[in-house]
């Protein structure tokens, strides 16, 4: 988890339903890119509370790409997956990705997806901005799960879509696949996101 300046409000329900999976087995590495003091003290300490599970890690803010990749360096695990700072799992998201991934080196998935607007559930296109897809067209950073040597394999770039270019390089080297799960519930009703900034503007300059 990359998080930077989020409220902390989001934080810990993003923390709270990876602790509350069904499926124990796990690390949570939390990346603290350059948070001010006063949106990272609330998340030290609840980290500290939960430090049989959670690894808290902080450097200068390097955006979400570089910050993920440092939780790969960190990770120990078999497997690895991501969610966003103001997101959640369902309960049985992880259980749901080990299920799916049998066969598969990397996964992703449609979402659970939270908006205000019909609107909302479309998105810039990576190949062309102007253009809106729907987000199950998408890939997600958040949906991504995969065996460690796939993110070992390739590192996140920086810039938009880099959840799609990621899943597009591993797809030329591994098993990749995407499944219906929509056991991420994915936020979309947060003004200030990249995704939205990036379709707003476009949306202007049309």
């Amino acid at each position: 988890m990359a998080v930077y300046n989020t409220d902390f409000y989001y934080i810990k329900k993003a923390i709270d339903s990876v602790l509350n999976q069904d499926f124990q087995d796990f690390e949570l590495i939390i990346i603290d890119d350059g948070s001010k003091i006063t949106h990272r003290n609330a998340l030290l300490k609840y980290a500290e509370k939960h430090e049989n599970k959670i690894i808290y890690i902080r450097h200068s803010n390097r955006g979400q790409s570089e910050s993920i990749n440092r939780g790969v360096l960190n990770s120990v695990g078999e497997f690895i997956t991501i969610i966003d700072g103001d997101d959640e799992y369902k309960p049985h998201h992880l259980n749901s990705c080990l299920r799916e991934i049998i066969e598969e080196d990397l996964i992703c998935s449609t979402t659970e997806t939270i908006v205000d607007t019909s609107d909302d559930y479309y998105v810039p296109d990576k190949n062309d901005l102007k253009k809106l897809i729907h987000l199950d067209e998408t890939v997600l950073f958040g949906t991504l799960f995969g065996r460690k040597k796939v993110f070992s394999s390739y590192s996140f770039k920086s810039g938009f879509a880099a959840d799609a270019d990621f899943y597009e390089r591993a797809q030329t080297q591994f098993r990749v696949k995407k499944v219906d799960l929509r056991t991420y519930i994915y936020h979309r009703n947060i003004p200030n996101s990249i995704c939205a900034t990036i379709k707003k503007e476009n949306l202007i300059n049309s």
